[in-house]
């Protein structure tokens, strides 16, 4: 009895979204579309219940529920704190939008709180099967947002083949799972950990299923090989959707890397083998991603170009096999979703019915229409490109020195010139919001609320790019507790 007490409180916070997501989808059914704000304010308040219960039920050590299949431990409460932030932040700048375009319904919002539980059992698997239900309980609520727009021709393509190749994503990770289950005898992650450490005989086939979680992982990170689907799902999905699909899942796929590859494939001579492959696919995603990145004239094309270079610089970290390459890792993933919340908020910002601002030259003038909104965007763009003293500088030069002190000098010098290389199509927006003349005149149109949180969100880049102690320190305790 007191197990399963345990069990429960354990994951209350999984429990209470599952719970208010399914009452939305109810509670929607009997609500007229003008009340329907309060579907709005229950899922926000879902995710400052959430947030409570995480904060009050944290504790200093590691604790395992569900007969070990759940971990409770600092770097999934601290993960999962960032998911509902990122998910709150996503909920404010979409609102909008979603008003104007016939979208704002509660089968959204149930949507996106059965997504975020998805990533909350991403974060907290101890077994390989958690963690795969986690990440389709995950995809199948983005497949299903990308097409939820149904009137939308290219919103449905996106969707189709984002399922596609999604599915086929998942069945190399649960491919390979089964080859690390037929190896080891176990699916619990710390079994596998101890069964690989005890026979220390490594078999060609276990260097083959850890090459299919490799592949499924990449995808999910959106990684080169595995980056295709990016772009046509950014460009085709809603713009409200596009903001979740490229910021707060890269919290969860981080967790799922560390949770495989590091707390169970890293014993010394598996993580030779997928050092290699991560050092390949860092540096083809930041080649590949930036020099992309420049051709596009699509806003949301170029940032999933530039997305696949920022998981390029994510793997630099990851490649360096140490807790402070892991630690520097989840300092990047987590400063990237938060500039691409407010890269991605800016242009919902400047939508309105009939009109996506999803082309560069509709920033064009910008700094005439809104100062303001300029300057925000101006801050966000130098965050991404890493210019000093942005978050972005910062959360680059801790990933390049973790890199350099594992030894990848070259590498680290190619990241570098890439670097300088992806700083052109960034500073392009910034030429196009000062030096061009506007091509739309229409004054800018937002929800205060939405206004204040977007230059919170901005200017929180750069207050904590100055002072980034507090946001690396929250790293260093969350991956210091729970892989020590």
């Amino acid at each position: 009895m007191e197990n399963i007490r345990y069990d429960l409180i354990t994951a209350l916070p999984e429990i209470v979204i599952v719970c208010m997501a399914m009452f939305i989808l109810l509670a929607d059914l009997f609500l007229k579309p003008s009340n329907r704000i309060t579907i709005y304010v229950l899922a926000q308040v879902t995710l400052l219940t959430a947030a409570y219960l995480t904060v009050s039920t944290h504790a200093q050590g590691v604790g395992y529920a569900f007969s070990g299949t759940f971990v409770d431990d600092a770097m999934a409460d601290v993960l999962k704190l960032m998911i509902y932030l990122g998910t709150s932040l996503i909920f404010v700048y979409s609102r909008q939008y979603l008003q104007l375009r016939n979208m704002f319904r509660g089968e959204f919002y149930a949507l996106v709180l059965f997504s975020v539980v998805g990533m909350m059992i991403m974060v907290s698997g101890q077994h390989m099967l958690t963690l795969y239900i986690g990440l389709e309980l995950l995809s199948l609520s983005l497949y299903a947002l990308v097409a939820l727009d149904r009137d939308n021709a290219k919103a449905t393509e996106a969707a189709m083949k984002y399922f596609v190749l999604g599915a086929l994503a998942s069945g190399l990770l649960l491919y390979g799972m089964s080859m690390i289950y037929g190896m080891t005898g176990s699916l619990n992650i710390a079994d596998i950990n101890h069964a690989l450490n005890t026979d220390g005989n490594i078999q060609s086939v276990l260097v083959l299923g850890l090459v299919f979680i490799v592949a499924g992982l990449a995808f999910k990170l959106g990684a080169v090989p595995f980056q295709m689907w990016l772009p046509d799902v950014y460009e085709g999905s809603p713009t409200a959707v596009t903001i979740l699909i490229s910021s707060v899942p890269k919290l969860a796929a981080f967790a799922l890397v560390i949770r495989l590859l590091v707390q169970g494939l890293g014993v010394h001579s598996l993580v030779v083998e997928w050092q290699q492959m991560l050092v390949i696919m860092a540096v083809l995603s930041i080649f590949i991603g930036n020099v992309t990145a420049i051709a596009q004239t699509n806003l949301k094309r170029m940032l999933a170009y530039s997305t696949i270079s920022h998981v390029g610089f994510v793997l630099l970290g990851l490649m360096s096999a140490s807790i402070n390459g892991f630690n520097s890792a989840m300092f990047y993933i987590a400063s990237y979703v938060f500039m691409t919340l407010a890269g991605f908020g800016m242009i919902l910002l400047l939508s309105r019915k009939g009109f996506e601002a999803d082309k560069l030259d509709d920033l064009k003038g910008l700094n005439q229409r809104s100062p303001w909104h300029a300057f925000l965007m101006l801050i966000v763009m130098f965050s991404m490109a890493g210019v000093p003293p942005t978050l972005g500088f910062y959360a680059k030069f801790s990933v390049l020195q973790a890199a350099l002190q594992a030894g990848f000098l070259w590498v680290v010098v190619f990241a570098v010139l890439m670097a300088v290389v992806g700083a052109f199509y960034y500073l392009r927006i910034i030429k196009l919001m000062y030096f061009d003349e506007p091509l739309d005149h229409h004054p800018i149109q937002a929800p205060m609320d939405m206004r204040i949180v977007l230059g919170f969100n901005a200017l929180g880049l750069l207050a904590i790019g100055i002072m980034p102690q507090s946001l690396m320190e929250l790293c260093l305790y969350a991956i210091g507790k729970s892989l020590n």
